[in-house]
Order: C-alpha cells, then structure tokens, then sequence
C-alpha cells in the first residue's frame, strides 16, 4: 500500500461520492477539482519531455475559483 489512506480511489471516497449523488447534494470534489488533479501527471510529462521546462496550467474553474467557496464537509 504506501498510500496511508490517501488514495483517491478509497473505499471511503467512493461511497461519499454515491450518498451525495443519490441524496443530490454536492459531492467533496467538484468536477474542476477533479480535472485539475487528472492534468497533474500529463502536464508534468509534458514538463519533462521539454527538458523540465514551465508548461501553462489550465484553469478549469475560468477564474471561479477565486471567489468559490469551499465545500462543507459533514
């Protein structure tokens, strides 16, 4: 494992994820959360395959993100 229970394929998370589907409130991860954290590997390839060089982070939120406010956790 190596992971301490921070995999974002956990049990845990999974079933969070379906009880705020089926109860139709907001899941822990909005979706421009989630496509953030799956650009992070083919970015960073991207990085290295250009000799570690800056690549341009895209923002999925279109600037949302500065005035969103954070999710509630129950």
């Amino acid at each position: 494992r190596g992971h301490g229970g921070h995999r974002p394929d956990t049990p845990l998370m999974w079933l969070r994820y379906f009880m705020a589907i089926e109860n139709g409130v907001q899941p822990d991860m909005p979706v421009t959360d989630a496509a953030t954290w799956s650009a992070i590997v083919p970015l960073s390839g991207r990085s290295v395959a250009a000799r570690s060089s800056p690549v341009d982070f895209p923002d999925f939120t279109r600037g949302r993100w500065k005035t969103t406010p954070p999710v509630k956790l129950v």
